[in-house]
């Protein structure tokens, strides 16, 4: 069974720092890339960054560019969002994602139903 796990949110200052955390379990995701969403209260989920399977390919919603950082750790199954300079319009919940079809393996998707594996989300709280 997969099973992915966000973890580091929390409430922060504008202008601080959050580094969120995601580990997946059930089986390796090595050769998939991986992608961070967020929904805002009262608003739909929205695109926030993805990664491709080595970590050599990295896109950015330009809301977030700049500003966060998505990376990855496929001996840990994990990947990481880290988040710099935030804003009070950085709060949502965070989301991280990963397609389980091969077919959408090979490009970096901003599209909520190429991701077929969801985390249950972490709070970002960011106060002005």
């Amino acid at each position: 069974q997969v099973q992915l796990v966000e973890s580091g949110g929390g409430l922060v200052q504008a202008g601080g720092s959050l580094r969120l955390s995601c580990a997946a379990s059930g089986r390796t995701f090595a050769s998939a890339p991986m992608g961070w969403f967020r929904q805002p209260p009262g608003k739909e989920r929205e695109f926030v960054a993805a990664i491709s399977w080595n970590g050599g390919s990295t896109y950015y919603a330009d809301s977030v560019k700049g500003r966060f950082t998505i990376s990855r750790d496929n001996a840990k199954n994990t990947v990481y969002l880290q988040m710099n300079m935030l804003k009070p319009e950085d709060t949502a919940v965070y989301y991280c994602a990963v397609p389980g079809r091969e077919v959408n393996y090979m490009r970096l998707s901003a599209n909520l139903w190429d991701y077929d594996y969801w985390g249950q989300g972490t709070q970002v709280t960011v106060s002005s």
